[in-house]
């Protein structure tokens, strides 16, 4: 009888062993789904790169939408012309552009003077294209007309008309303005280039 005794006690201490033995397992099996949110901290850093590189391209955008401006025709300006100064026959020219996209006023306006033959001659030094006075919507370009004093060997005329420098076979339309008694002398007539302010106009 004291051996079977003893085999019974062996057995439940073995049981009691076994089922020591399964509670870890069950924890650690409770663990093992506890890792799956660690998938989150990865897809996190993935985002990251796209921020900077939508950065870049729109950086990039901008540099070839300057490079769209194209320049100045008489479709996208209003064209007017002012007495400046009448002992010279100096007149004010004025172009604004009209139009819902910006353009740049290139080079010296092309003047020619009523029914006479010829253009005004250009004075002075314009920037390239790249460098062109860039107009907004809304925004004015100038220029100063000279007709020349009275040498006695020019006329007088009441208009004039005007073209924008595209540097291009395109077809404008001539904007004309009225200049009452601007006398033009065939050899010291002359236009300056487009500027942004009437000083600058008047005194090139």
């Amino acid at each position: 009888m004291s051996t079977v005794r003893r085999s019974a006690l062996v057995l439940t201490a073995l049981s009691a062993l076994a089922l020591t033995g399964c509670g870890p397992a069950e924890d650690d099996a409770a663990g093992g789904t506890g890792t799956t949110p660690a998938a989150s901290p990865s897809t996190t850093p993935s985002k990251t790169p796209s921020t900077p590189s939508a950065g870049s391209s729109s950086s990039g955008g901008g540099s070839s939408a300057d490079h769209d401006v194209f320049p100045c025709s008489t479709h996208d300006v209003t064209f007017t012309a002012s007495l400046a100064e009448p002992t010279t026959s100096s007149y004010l020219l004025k172009v604004t552009n009209r139009s819902t996209k910006a353009c740049r006023a290139l080079g010296h306006p092309v003047v020619t003077f009523g029914d006479l033959d010829g253009q005004a001659t250009e004075r002075g030094t314009a920037p390239g294209i790249e460098d062109a006075l860039r107009l907004e919507p809304g925004e004015s370009a100038y220029a100063g007309l000279m007709g020349g004093a009275d040498d006695g060997r020019g006329r007088t005329v009441g208009s004039i008309a005007m073209t924008m420098n595209t540097e291009s076979d395109l077809e404008q339309t001539p904007l004309g303005a009225t200049t009452p008694g601007l006398y033009v002398a065939p050899d010291t007539n002359s236009v300056t280039p487009w500027v942004n302010n009437v000083e600058d106009a008047l005194s090139l």
